[in-house]
């Protein structure tokens, strides 16, 4: 696959948008024979897509992209085609008494033309996901994967074309300028998911053509243990949300809030945790993954020596390869908001500890920051629970767990403020990218031939009467 120009992106969207007008909304067995294709050549091409994963990375985990990049995907596109004939349907509303004899209905249609712009760390399910949603709901798509994994990049474009011709689906390749003229289009849709600095570029973008966006950003999704819960089973589960893909993931516990007393059964508990889940070590270990890149290497190392010079311990849980862009976990005590560790989403398997009194004070502390993509609470006591939840805002959350609800297809997932605008999975995701048409069939009498001109006093009497 070759880099697009601003002038190729247009004519793709040319095309795309003059087909969908010719051929119409494709019908219920159209969709479902497209995802089924889809899902086809994705379980085809899945060897490929694991070895591209580890090409783009260096090292990454062939059963760790299975599991969190395919398994997911496969789940989402199985739903989809179970549940789209329910979806499609037109949805019977409301007549007031005074137009009985008419009747109403919604009708979900496609918009047109999506933009879909995916993000380098789960480069496979954060492209195709949003793919198999814009196909579900009937529109055609145009995706802009990463510029930094272009192997993957190759294989989800081979998967494309294997299936759709391009005025249904195109796949285009570029670097951020690229990607600054996609987000430009006037498309029907922009789905982004990514980082808050560039979801506001795209934002903005979007807006001078009045494109309506879901924006899957990010943000520092906070872990709250509840005062004397089993720090065994805390730490495992957070270990599994830090450290999957090295911590390069939207929805990853970014810091711990944990009570003053349990602090340092906690850093055992999960120092533990951290060698049961990686007993082999990291350089070189099939069960791990790498850093994307030597930049991102070098931001996560300038965040602990900034934490370091700052005062807060610094827990090396094991070996790092400099040379292979491998950095293994982390763990910060003593962590205070002015570092910048603090201060910037983490996305690497660096895990500060803060420590709180009352749980009152820990919801303060989350308020007073960006309302995060996640939340993660742990605690038995529902009370507690039940107070963390109501008085904190954030796009999910998992009980006494991490991660895993991003995996519920009948859930939506989204962000608020900082962290996203609008949800897709499942049915939110089609609603999304559909448009919600009312349609009024008015009867043959009903009120509103009542009152027409010439006015007179029926018509008096029926405002009177509706205005009660």
């Amino acid at each position: 696959m070759s880099d697009v120009t601003s002038t190729d992106l247009h004519h793709i969207l040319d095309r795309q948008r003059a087909a969908f007008l010719q051929a119409g909304p494709p019908d219920l067995k159209q969709r479902r024979t497209d995802l089924r294709r889809l899902k086809a050549e994705i379980l085809k091409q899945r060897t490929e897509i694991v070895r591209a994963l580890k090409t783009d990375f260096g090292q990454r985990s062939e059963r760790e992209s299975a599991i969190v990049e395919l398994i997911p995907l496969v789940q989402s596109i199985n739903y989809m085609i179970a549940h789209l004939g329910c979806w499609m349907k037109p949805q019977r509303r409301h007549v007031s008494a005074y137009f009985q004899c008419g009747r109403a209905w919604v009708v979900r249609q496609p918009v047109g033309v999506v933009g879909i712009i995916a993000p380098w760390n789960y480069p496979v399910s954060l492209a195709l996901v949003p793919l198999a949603t814009a196909i579900a709901a009937g529109n055609r798509a145009m995706l802009k994967p990463s510029e930094f994994t272009p192997a993957t990049s190759a294989v989800i474009g081979e998967i494309v074309q294997a299936i759709f011709p391009p005025e249904q689906v195109s796949v285009v390749t570029g670097d951020g300028d690229v990607g600054a003229a996609f987000s430009a289009l006037p498309f029907d849709h922009i789905l982004f998911t990514g980082s808050t600095a560039v979801g506001k570029k795209v934002a903005e973008a979007a807006a001078r053509n009045l494109t309506p966006v879901t924006l899957e950003l990010g943000g520092k999704s906070p872990v709250v243990i509840a005062p004397g819960f089993s720090m065994q089973r805390v730490a495992d589960r957070v270990a599994f949300g830090k450290l999957t893909n090295a911590g390069q993931t939207c929805i990853a516990p970014d810091y711990v809030l944990v009570h003053e007393n349990d602090r340092d059964a906690f850093a055992t508990a999960y120092q533990d945790a951290v060698k049961r889940q990686h007993p082999n070590g990291y350089a070189g270990s099939p069960d791990y993954t790498a850093i994307l890149n030597m930049h991102h290497y070098g931001r996560l190392n300038g965040l602990i020596d900034n934490a370091a010079a700052q005062g807060a311990q610094v827990i090396r849980l094991g070996s790092d390869s400099a040379a292979n862009h491998v950095l293994a976990p982390v763990l910060l005590l003593d962590v205070t908001p002015q570092m910048a560790v603090m201060q910037e989403e983490i996305f690497g398997p660096v895990l500060p500890v803060l420590t709180y009194r009352t749980l009152d004070d820990a919801i303060a502390f989350i308020n007073a920051r960006p309302r995060p993509l996640a939340l993660y609470y742990f605690g038995d006591n529902r009370i507690e629970r039940d107070r963390v939840l109501k008085n904190t805002v954030s796009g999910n959350v998992t009980i006494n767990g991490t991660l895993m609800h991003y995996v519920q297809d009948d859930l939506p997932f989204g962000g608020v403020g900082d962290s996203g605008i609008g949800a897709y999975h499942g049915k939110e995701g089609f609603m999304a990218l559909t448009h919600a048409r009312g349609v009024y069939r008015q009867g043959r009498f009903n009120a509103a031939t009542l009152l027409q001109p010439p006015f007179g006093r029926l018509a008096d009497t029926i405002t009177n009467l509706i205005l009660r």
